[in-house]
């Protein structure tokens, strides 16, 4: 069982490298509908398996000085309590089978939400565009509030599903930022913010016993070189069809466990 675990994290680490997304949103389903892995179990060890892969993207994209940390901090206000109170209600509330359910509903609806983000990413940031050349001083007034409403919503879907801070995310700040978050700096903020939710998230499930350390080193074998691959060939694939392609395998994941 351990070479296909390496095979999942190789096929996932090779999506990332193409296109940018879909790690933890195709990871965690492949655990529990593929590998049989329990859902907070499969949560928890994604999130390690997140943080471990985005730390050396984080540490490349703080060295080409394409993060930025003003719009960093607002999310990691938002962001990092979310994760904390999210972390206690699902350490209160225990093992119980309510609350794995929950976690497959969740899990279904924000693979949903993922999918309609990737497909319709650039028509929020040329909404974003439009609000932000019409009304201005209000719309800038309203950044950091809503920056730190966005990433206590990050926090709450990533600690509970593990999937979001990728596509979610850039979607958020590609429709909070219109002008400010040109192409670099939108993937080096969204991944270096990814660290320090994940690690926190990952903590805390470590602590309450969620995460396969075996598991989760079959799946870094594999995904490390997927990601190295995957990023050397990126320029000379269609990256709008294998999005398109990720989106639609997400929204049928994502129906099944809802409807489930």
């Amino acid at each position: 069982m351990d070479w296909l675990n390496t095979v999942a994290g190789f096929g996932v680490g090779l999506m990332v490298g193409l296109t940018g997304v879909g790690g933890g949103a195709l990871m965690t389903p492949i655990l529990v509908l593929l590998f049989g892995v329990a859902p907070a179990a499969a949560v928890g060890t994604d999130l390690w398996f997140a943080a471990i892969t985005k730390m050396a993207g984080g540490a490349l994209h703080h060295s080409r000085g394409s993060v930025d940390w003003e719009v960093l901090r607002r999310l990691c206000a938002g962001s990092l309590p979310a994760a904390v109170v999210t972390l206690w209600w699902l350490h209160a509330t225990g093992g119980s089978q309510t609350k794995q359910g929950l976690i497959l509903q969740a899990l279904g609806g924000v693979l949903l939400l993922t999918a309609v983000a990737m497909l319709f990413k650039k028509r929020m940031h040329a909404v974003g565009a439009r609000i932000r050349a019409t009304a201005p001083e209000k719309f800038k007034r309203a950044q950091p509030p809503m920056t730190v409403a966005a990433g206590a919503v990050l926090g709450f879907l990533v600690t509970l599903t593990s999937v979001g801070a990728g596509a979610l995310g850039t979607v958020m700040l590609v429709y909070l930022y219109p002008r400010r978050m040109i192409p670099t700096r939108l993937v080096g903020t969204d991944i270096v913010h990814a660290i320090p939710l994940t690690v926190v998230a990952g903590t805390g499930h470590l602590l309450m016993g969620n995460v396969d350390l075996r598991l989760l080193g079959s799946l870094l074998v594999g995904s490390v070189p997927g990601v190295l691959i995957g990023a050397h060939f990126s320029s000379k694939t269609p990256e709008t069809w294998l999005r398109t392609a990720i989106a639609v395998v997400l929204a049928l994941v994502g129906f099944k466990l809802v409807v489930t």
